[in-house]
């Protein structure tokens, strides 16, 4: 059975062009083979502020969009995070729905797609990546910057370019050998 991806739409604010960025990116992913990629929309989940009253490690869900998010995470072997960079940051939505579920998450590597200005998402993945760690997920170094994505994107299309592609390669190469090697240690 194929390791599944998933490539996750982080941003959840109207207007947002993180989804023909993912569109993009998960296409990619098919082709290039190796993983079963598929699309998540975390405004699929519509996640509140994290409202859980007990710790998500106790995995007691009390409420129905939690099981929902935590069996989509857990469906997962490996995950790319498709995020922009707000004031620095990742996004409040990314953050919160990692905080929504622990033990989902653990022994799975995370790549990041960044996108936004000049800096292309960096300062957001950096952050992002730290945040990753607590939940033993393990961010590979390798990722994919989009600087300038607004020029990039034609009637609500991504255009990639050989610079990205290239990116978008190494960094699936390397999370389907770090799904295969972490597979047993949640399996």
């Amino acid at each position: 059975m194929p390791l599944k991806l998933h490539t996750i739409i982080c941003s959840t604010r109207p207007g947002r062009v993180g989804p023909s960025v993912a569109r993009w990116f998960n296409g990619f992913a098919r082709q290039h083979g190796g993983l079963d990629a598929e699309l998540v929309d975390l405004a699929d989940f519509q996640l509140p502020l994290y409202d859980e009253p007990v710790h998500p490690r106790m995995q007691q869900y009390q409420h129905e969009h939690t099981r929902r998010w935590a069996q989509s995470v857990a469906a997962a072997d490996a995950y790319v995070f498709v995020t922009p960079e707000y004031n620095y940051m990742p996004p409040p939505t990314l953050t919160n729905a990692m905080d929504f579920v622990y033990k989902e998450w653990n022994y799975k590597p995370c790549g990041f797609v960044g996108y936004g200005g000049v800096s292309g998402g960096l300062r957001s993945v950096q952050i992002a990546k730290l945040h990753a760690t607590t939940l033993k997920l393990m961010p590979l170094p390798e990722g994919v910057a989009v600087p300038m994505v607004g020029s990039l994107i034609q009637d609500g299309v991504f255009a990639s370019n050989e610079l990205i592609d290239a990116s978008a390669r190494t960094m699936l190469d390397e999370l389907l050998r770090w799904a295969g090697a972490l597979k047993p240690l949640h399996a």
